[in-house]
């Protein structure tokens, strides 16, 4: 595969057809004269050379992304001297922890515009900057959509966050604010000083959150350079990455390396494998699914039990380690976990990656010198530690992070004897964060460790845009006395840097007519782990009799992209992909009409 990959053969660009084409020599003269007025040659733009984009993430309003605006020159660098012509463009803005309602309605906004500049600009190869959660699968979908040759450039995390001594890590840390301060051990001045220390250094997320979690997962998939994930934004080896990035993007344009000859099954299953031993995100589930979708890829609801969920924990990193992102990369990053992974036969590594080598070759010589950070195969900080995916007449599919469950967590609602990983908790519903936020302390409600927390509206519909809200806090009365977590559950989202073992994700969700739509404070919720079961305890006739009443109200839309986004959108089970965008595949095989 790696001699066949790398074979040159000389071939017509599709840039040619703007600037190289006599049979269009007016529409030739048009597409060229603008690109003239900042200084670039008609000889460089009619040499045959290819034109790479670089896509550029960073800006000062996606400060996790930002470190793109000085890598591109790196990576100009490297396409220049490889023999291409750079030509650097914005995309949509996402930024996580600061976009209202929710970042994830950015996810397919973005997308949908990659994907008509790479069709309908003179680009025959691309260099994806990604980051921030979303920006890394907005990004390959498009790939996938228009299928020109295309890498990842990871940003990479930020420095380890300290304070007081203690590893502070982003997300995670706030989290933990979070709880103290509602035990009355800190006040709000010292939970913004935690969250600030969090925070050292450009970069995105230094947990292994959702950022993290997708930067490995493209590594996984083949589509970046060896090591690229992990390295540490204001590391001298991630603008040297950068550098190799854009040398490397040129020869996948002079071979016509595309995302189709990449992103197959095997590397989605590997995915799914990879996402569990790191530890990975709930929300690498939606991702995963529709980076597979757009791909092509059938991928099954019940393969994240089948293949993911007996693979053990090997990263020790937060939120379900100890470590942070720059042990990490010391450590070996992916390639040292994929290492033990591969060595147990559990990757499908004959196949192609964008090296230009199968995952095999890569991976070969990678194993940690660190074992405090990547743990053996045989010896790991977890045993079966893929996410559980549940039914039931609440939903038809929801996940529920197992490596994130805590001995206290364990103790009190799963070793019951005789009904281990089974437990009955009365469900307390609230319709949106908002009355969650209102609601969660009122003494009226009488929660106490016996109840479930539930969350409804939050979904891709109901929200708009799948909210991380189903991290849901205790009341402040129970952690005072040293209750961090109740089981939650709920249609939306939680952040990847969450250490709570929610239930989410849940479709279809409440909006839609699921089955949360129908539940009431009060009902008993049984979860059966053993046999992946969620169910309200409600006699059926009584629970048909409730499906005759209205869905619960959501709110209007503010936005005309809102309004767009809930009517093309489907449900996180089947990746909230935009639904009618999925058919298109291989768009730069049919090239656009000429413009006049």
């Amino acid at each position: 595969m790696g001699n066949d990959m790398n074979n040159q053969q000389p071939r017509r660009y599709r840039s040619q057809d703007w600037f190289d084409n006599p049979d269009h020599i007016d529409m030739t003269a048009l597409y060229l004269e603008r690109f003239m007025n900042y200084g670039i040659t008609p000889e460089e733009l009619r040499s045959g050379r290819p034109i790479i984009g670089i896509a550029q993430s960073g800006s000062d309003i996606s400060p996790c992304n930002r470190i793109h605006l000085e890598l591109a020159k790196r990576v100009r660098d490297g396409i220049r001297d490889a023999g291409g012509i750079a030509m650097e463009f914005p995309l949509h803005p996402i930024f996580e922890n600061c976009r209202r309602p929710t970042a994830a309605i950015d996810r397919n906004l973005a997308y949908m515009g990659l994907v008509e500049i790479l069709h309908g600009y003179p680009i025959d190869a691309v260099v994806l900057t990604t980051g921030c959660d979303k920006t890394t699968p907005s990004q390959i979908m498009a790939a996938s959509t228009v299928d020109i040759p295309a890498i990842v450039l990871s940003g990479g995390p930020m420095l380890d966050g300290w304070f007081e001594g203690e590893l502070a890590g982003s997300g995670a840390a706030i989290w933990k604010g979070r709880r103290q301060l509602a035990a009355g051990t800190i006040d709000n001045e010292k939970f913004l000083q935690i969250a600030a220390a969090s925070a050292p250094s450009a970069g995105h997320c230094n947990t292994m959150g959702t950022a993290s979690t997708m930067n490995a997962i493209a590594e996984a998939l083949g589509m970046s350079l060896t090591g690229c994930s992990a390295i540490p934004a204001p590391y001298r080896e991630r603008g040297q990455m950068a550098y190799e990035t854009g040398r490397r993007i040129v020869e996948m344009a002079k071979l016509d390396i595309k995302p189709s000859s990449i992103l197959n099954r095997d590397a989605f299953l590997d995915a799914i494998v990879v996402n569990a031993a790191i530890g990975g995100s709930t929300n690498a589930q939606q991702h995963i699914v529709a980076m597979a979708r757009h791909a092509g890829v059938e991928l099954h609801s019940s393969d994240w039990m089948e293949y993911g969920h007996k693979v053990p924990l090997l990263l020790n990193m937060q939120p379900a380690g100890k470590f942070l992102g720059e042990r990490f990369h010391r450590a070996g990053g992916v390639p040292a976990v994929m290492w033990e992974l591969e060595q147990q036969g559990m990757l499908r590594s004959e196949r192609a990656t964008v090296t230009g080598r199968t995952m095999r070759d890569n991976l070969a010589g990678k194993e940690t010198h660190d074992r405090e950070v990547i743990f053996p195969f045989n010896a790991p900080l977890k045993e079966d530690a893929g996410f559980f995916v549940l039914k039931g007449n609440l939903f038809d599919f929801a996940i529920m992070k197992t490596s994130v469950i805590s001995p206290a967590f364990r103790e009190r609602y799963l070793s019951k004897p005789g009904q281990e990983n089974i437990f009955e908790s009365r469900a307390v519903v609230f319709d949106g964060s908002t009355d969650y936020h209102n609601r969660i302390n009122d003494p009226a409600l009488n929660i106490d460790e016996d109840c479930i927390l539930v969350i409804r509206g939050a979904g891709p519909v109901g929200w708009p845009g799948s909210a991380e809200v189903v991290n849901m806090q205790p009341p402040d009365a129970l952690v005072k006395r040293g209750i961090n977590w109740l089981p939650t559950l709920g249609d939306g989202r939680q952040s990847g840097t969450s250490d709570s073992p929610s239930i989410l994700n849940a479709s279809p969700e409440s909006a839609v007519g699921g089955g949360l739509a129908w539940l009431r404070t009060g009902d008993m919720i049984r979860v059966d782990l053993n046999a992946g079961t969620c169910d309200a305890l409600v006699p059926q006739a009584e629970w048909e009799e409730r499906k005759k009443g209205a869905l619960p109200a959501i709110p209007a839309s503010q936005t005309p992209w809102q309004e767009i986004y809930r009517s093309t959108v489907g449900q996180m089970e089947s990746g909230a992909c935009m639904e009618l965008a999925v058919p298109y595949r291989g768009v730069a095989d049919n090239p656009a009409r000429h413009n006049h």
